[in-house]
């Protein structure tokens, strides 16, 4: 693989930043809405026109908060440094400018601010969401020549909310789907899946051998192939609640990665996919944004959406690109120091 472009470090951070912001209009909304959502206003042309209420369109959640506040911790240590990060996580939540958070990471925050160390603030299992995965990408862009890095720091930013070892597996595989997608080749549905799984079989075999059923939804239509995954990963006491997409890391990770391989050259409809079906659709598009964002680059987002992203009037594009630039900038001095 070719040294990734400045291009595709800003693609994967904005990218996932869009994707949380078209997103989060309809989170939790079950899939009816989604796809009226989808087809009669995102793909008309008037996306930004829908907003998350008090928020403006343009605001992300936490998903690229905590991305966003991985990635700074990656500049500031220049390898990742659990304490470090851990102690940025808890920050964010201290500031109560937290959007949108999800239970367990909300918990391990409050653990880690009395005083727990990172090794003892993430919630045991069963609680197994997508907060882990949802905030792995910036590892993927951080790590994409050293693979045995990028599954140990994934699995230990993860295990700083969530002790469950699907979570560990689920950003594992986000992580290594941003280097795989770094590739300026179209993605190998078979083979993408197959190295994912490699990468994550030390953490959870299980959720290994469902990421390699991947290429086999791929052909299927969205409802049949939505038929197929929804029902996975999802404890049975939770099965029948969720609406759509269900915040378990499972699901919510085979979705966005699915999301990605149906249309890799194709960044809208990549996200369009991950809104369409309802439940937690900002995580989903988060998670495929950063993916096709990777793959793509940041000329392929649309301009006039992503030049309107912002967290409460801060960390708005300008800021939120001249932090991919800087990733890219260490990344290459590492390189030359090596």
């Amino acid at each position: 693989m070719a040294f990734p472009t400045p291009d595709q470090f800003e693609g994967c951070l904005l990218g996932q930043a869009l994707g949380d912001a078209v997103g989060y209009p309809v989170e939790g909304y079950p899939p009816l809405i989604c796809q009226r959502y989808v087809d009669d206003i995102l793909n008309r042309g008037l996306a930004g026109e829908w907003s998350h209420y008090p928020y403006p369109f343009g605001q992300y959640s936490d998903d690229t908060q905590l991305a966003r506040e991985l990635l700074l911790s990656l500049l500031h240590s220049e390898r990742f440094e659990p304490e470090d990060f851990a102690q940025r996580l808890s920050g964010l939540f201290k500031t109560h400018k937290i959007v949108g958070q999800g239970k367990a990471t909300e918990a391990a925050a409050k653990r880690l601010l009395l005083g727990f160390s990172w090794t003892d603030s993430g919630i045991y299992p069963p609680a197994a969401g997508n907060g882990s995965a949802m905030r792995a990408a910036p590892l993927g862009l951080f790590y994409f020549d050293r693979p045995e890095q990028l599954q140990r720091a994934a699995h230990d930013q993860g295990r700083i909310t969530h002790r469950d070892p699907r979570c560990s597996a689920g950003a594992v595989a986000m992580a290594g789907a941003v280097t795989l997608a770094l590739d300026n080749q179209p993605p190998d549905p078979e083979a993408f899946a197959n190295q994912l799984a490699q990468w994550m079989e030390a953490y959870d075999q299980d959720f290994a051998r469902l990421v390699k059923q991947l290429p086999n939804w791929v052909p299927l239509s969205i409802d049949e192939a939505f038929a197929a995954v929804s029902p996975l990963g999802v404890d049975p006491e939770y099965q029948g609640i969720w609406q759509g997409v269900s915040p378990f890391v499972v699901t919510s990770v085979l979705w966005s990665l699915l999301s990605f391989l149906r249309t890799p050259e194709d960044y809208w409809q990549t996200i369009c996919t991950a809104i369409r079906v309802g439940g937690d659709v900002d995580t989903t598009a988060a998670m495929a944004g950063a993916v096709s964002g990777a793959h793509l680059g940041f000329s392929a987002l649309p301009q006039h959406l992503v030049k309107r992203l912002t967290d409460q009037g801060t960390w708005s594009f300008d800021q939120l690109r001249g932090l991919a630039q800087k990733l890219h900038a260490l990344k290459i001095r590492l390189q030359e120091a090596a």
